[in-house]
């Protein structure tokens, strides 16, 4: 009896220890679907191919992450390690798609006269999104820094979809005409309080490891310095007509690559007297 309650035990404790990495991805999977929930469903719905690709692909990511965590929760290392090879695809498969709807919202927008409001935290949450995955690799062997960058994605989405969730179901925060343009801030600042303050919560569970889901939710904010900076300079519609003017073939395949070969040369070499993860 004690030999196999024992094990299950652990893994019990083990699970209530990711209670909190847990529940974020969760949280993060119901809002995705909430904030594409009027794109697919809503009265003037009309999801493109762009939408698809873009939903699916963040929707294995997150269940990825999720089934991730069961592992560890489980204490299967071993599997953990090998599934976790799929990030080697996922990664850029996710950063080409988001790579491929920034173009097509900012071509869209220049098609349209309308510009695209969008266009700093598109591209910046795209190129962010590589740069946590990268990081993940460089410092996969610190195990708990590795899965805390992988997880630290989840806020971007968190963001992302938080925004989306608010002016399509939230009162105070809906857009019911040029009068209410303004809540398009409103929600945006709304979501710099809320991203910070969730990571912040990771930070203070583990102050080593903890910083990269801070850091994320802080990328928010950035970006937002560096849309009103090219603001000041006149320099948005200059942005919006360059990623607008990309060839969607070649940003997709592209941005795929770039992110694929780095992955490449930081996480599966061969260090001495060690095997390739």
């Amino acid at each position: 009896m004690p030999t196999t309650t024992l094990p299950l035990a652990n893994n019990q404790n083990m699970r209530k220890q990711y209670i909190l990495e847990f529940t974020l991805i969760i949280v993060v999977i119901l809002l995705s679907i909430t904030g594409f929930w009027d794109i697919y469903f809503g009265v003037d719905s009309n999801p493109n191919l762009y939408h698809h690709l873009h939903f699916i692909t963040s929707l294995i990511w997150l269940l990825l992450l999720l089934y991730q965590l069961s592992l560890i929760g489980k204490n299967k290392h071993l599997i953990h390690r090998k599934i976790g090879l799929s990030v080697l695809f996922l990664g850029p498969l996710l950063v080409a798609t988001t790579t491929l709807l920034s173009v097509h919202s900012a071509y869209k927008g220049l098609t349209s006269g309308q510009g695209d409001f969008l266009i700093v935290q598109n591209v910046m949450v795209t190129i962010e999104m590589g740069f946590l995955i990268a990081l993940a690799f460089i410092f996969k062997k610190q195990r708990k820094l590795h899965g805390a960058l992988l997880l630290s994605t989840a806020i971007l989405f968190m963001g992302i979809a938080l925004f989306f969730t608010l002016i399509s179901f939230v009162p105070q925060f809906k857009i019911e005409g040029p009068e209410t343009f303004y809540r398009f801030e409103t929600t945006a600042v709304t979501l710099r309080y809320v991203c910070p303050i969730v990571g912040l919560l990771f930070l203070l569970k583990d102050f080593k490891n903890g910083w990269p889901l801070l850091l994320a939710g802080l990328f928010f904010s950035l970006n937002e310095l560096i849309k009103k900076l090219l603001t000041e300079h006149n320099l948005i519609q200059a942005l919006t007509e360059t990623v607008g003017s990309l060839n969607q073939f070649f940003a997709f395949f592209g941005s795929f690559f770039i992110l694929f070969i780095i992955l490449i040369s930081t996480g599966i070499r061969k260090t001495s007297g060690e095997k390739s993860v």
